[in-house]
């Protein structure tokens, strides 16, 4: 096959790439985050193809415990029990949040 041959696949957003843990996932963020505001973690899950949930719902995959919360939030404990019934849900803390946004959003060719 020649180069010519090829096939590049192009997204409408160059970053979003469906290699990445977040692309077309619904997470939801508990407590008040210490690196970043709200608003700006909500960018980077969107830039990595994520959706973003007010609430723990049977369709959430990934729940974030921000670094500055009080204990175990209801979020946290909607999320447990719904891991309890079989739900797969990960329950991430914030440093595993910043270490997942911070992987290459590489485009597939």
């Amino acid at each position: 096959m020649t180069n010519k041959d090829s096939l590049d696949i192009i997204f409408s957003d160059p970053i979003e790439s469906p290699s990445h843990p977040f692309y077309h996932k619904q997470i939801v963020f508990t407590g008040a985050l210490s690196k970043m505001t709200r608003s700006e973690a909500a960018k980077h899950v969107k830039a990595c193809g994520g959706f973003l949930q007010g609430t723990v719902t049977q369709q959430t995959d990934f729940i974030i415990l921000g670094d500055k919360r009080r204990g175990i939030s209801t979020k946290q404990r909607k999320a447990e029990q719904l891991i309890n019934l079989g739900q797969d849900i990960q329950i991430l803390i914030e440093s595993d949040f910043l270490w997942i946004i911070s992987m290459p959003k590489v485009v597939e060719r």
